[in-house]
C-alpha cells in the first residue's frame, strides 16, 4: 500500500481496517502516514517526503523522488503481495506501478481515488489503464470513465461520510465568546507558504467587523512548524490544533471556514460549516492546469451537488480584498444555499450506507477473487 499525503493516509487506514475485518489474517507493507501505521503498516520512509504538488514545486526534488520511486517499486516486488494498492498521489504511485508491471505483468494493481478525468486531462484514464487493473472511486459518476478506459471500477463512497463527528463533550472544547473562524491553509508546505499570508490579511480585515472573533487552525505534523511561524503576526492569534478531538470540535462549532481547495471542503460539508475556498500555486502550474481544465469549479461540494454556491478565489483572485467580503457575508447571513448543497453532497457520497472503508475492502477482495 502506498499513500503520499494526509488525505491518502486516511483513505488507506479506513481500507486497512475494512480488510482486517473481512480477512483477519491480512498483512501490509509499503508507505503511509500515522493513521496507516496505527493499522499495522511499517512505512518504508516518512510519507511527508511525497507531499509535493505542481510541476514547479516537484522539480527541485526530482532526483530524490525518483530514488524513492525505484526503492518503493523494488520493495513491492520483493514482498510478493497479493496486490499493490496505490492511493491517490498519481505522479508518484503510477510511476511505481509502471516499474512493477514492467517487471511482472500479472502483478495485481489497485488504485484508490479515480483520476479526475472529468475535470482535466481525460487521457489520463487510458494511460493509467496500462499499469492499473482495478479502481476504487470516491465519486458516484466516476466508474464509467474508468471502465471505458479498460479498468474495472467500483464506487465505494467517500470516507468523509463515515468519519466521526464531535460529541457534545468535544464541542465544549471550543466554547467561547465571538464567532469561530476556521483557517485551513492546506497540508502541503507549498500550500501553506502561499496561503497563510493571504489568510492573515483576510483575518486582519475581518477584525474590524468582528473584533471578538476567534480563529482555529487544525494542522498536520508535516507543516506544523511552518504554520506556527507564518501565523505569528496574524491579527487574531490562532489556536493551532493537533488533537483529533479538538479538530472535530472546531469543525462542528465553527461559524465559517476559509479553506484551501481539496478534500477539506467535504469535511466542512459533513459538519454543515459554510465555507470560502482560496487557493494559489506557482504561476506555471496554474497556467498549465487552466489550459487543461474541463470544469468551471475546483470545489468538490460544488461538483457533487451540481451547484456553484461555494465561492472560490483561485490564482490571481486569491486576494484578501476579495476573500474577506465573502467571509463576512457568511458570518452575517449564515450558510444560505450552501446548507442544501452540503446536505446533497453527503447524500450522494454515501451517507447512511455501509462505511466506505469496508466497501473499498470488499471491492478489493472481490477483485482478487476474479
Amino acid at each position: 500500500m502506498i499513500a503520499g499525503e494526509p488525505s491518502g493516509d486516511r483513505l488507506g487506514a479506513a481500507l486497512m481496517a475494512g480488510l482486517k475485518q473481512l480477512n483477519p489474517g491480512v498483512t501490509f507493507s509499503g508507505v503511509g502516514g500515522p493513521l496507516m501505521q496505527e493499522q499495522g503498516l511499517q512505512s518504508l520512509f516518512p510519507m511527508e517526503e511525497l507531499s509535493v504538488m505542481g510541476i514547479a514545486e516537484v522539480l527541485p526534488k526530482y532526483f530524490h523522488l525518483k530514488r524513492r520511486i525505484a526503492e518503493t517499486a523494488q520493495a513491492a516486488l520483493a514482498a510478493k503481495p497479493d496486490a499493490m494498492i496505490t492511493i491517490d498521489s498519481p505522479d508518484f504511485c503510477l510511476r511505481v506501478a509502471s516499474i512493477v508491471k514492467a517487471a511482472l505483468p500479472d502483478f495485481k494493481t489497485v488504485h484508490y481515488v479515480a483520476p479526475s478525468v472529468w475535470a482535466w486531462r481525460p487521457g489520463r484514464a487510458t494511460k493509467m489503464a496500462r499499469v492499473i487493473d482495478h479502481v476504487l472511486a470516491l465519486l458516484p459518476f466516476e466508474p464509467p470513465y474508468m471502465t471505458a478506459a479498460g479498468m474495472s471500477c467500483d464506487f465505494v463512497g467517500h470516507p468523509v461520510v463515515a468519519e466521526p463527528l464531535a460529541t457534545p463533550e468535544e464541542r465544549a472544547l471550543m466554547a467561547g465568546d465571538g464567532p469561530l473562524i476556521l483557517a485551513l491553509p492546506g497540508s502541503r508546505r507549498g500550500e501553506v507558504t502561499r496561503l497563510a499570508p493571504v489568510l492573515g490579511q483576510v483575518l486582519a480585515r475581518i477584525k474590524a467587523a468582528h473584533p471578538t472573533a476567534r480563529v482555529a487552525l487544525p494542522t498536520v505534523r508535516g507543516v506544523a512548524d511552518l504554520v506556527a511561524e507564518l501565523t505569528e503576526n496574524w491579527a487574531f492569534k490562532p489556536q493551532i490544533i493537533h488533537d483529533p478531538a479538538e479538530k472535530r470540535a472546531a469543525f462542528a462549532v465553527a461559524d465559517v471556514a476559509i479553506a484551501a481547495s481539496g478534500t477539506v471542503s467535504l469535511e466542512l460539508a459533513a459538519n454543515d460549516c459554510p465555507m470560502v475556498i482560496a487557493y494559489d500555486m506557482h504561476p506555471l502550474t496554474l497556467w498549465l492546469m487552466r489550459r487543461a481544465a474541463l470544469i468551471d469549479t475546483v470545489t468538490l461540494v460544488n461538483l457533487v451537488s451540481d451547484t456553484r454556491v461555494v465561492p472560490e478565489f483561485i490564482g490571481e483572485t486569491c486576494r484578501a480584498d476579495l476573500i474577506a467580503p465573502a467571509v463576512l457575508q457568511l458570518l452575517e447571513n449564515g450558510a444560505g444555499p450552501q446548507a442544501e448543497a452540503m446536505r446533497l453532497t453527503m447524500e450522494r457520497l454515501g451517507k447512511g450506507g455501509e462505511a466506505p472503508g469496508l466497501r473499498a475492502a470488499r471491492s478489493v477482495l472481490n477483485f482478487l477473487k476474479g
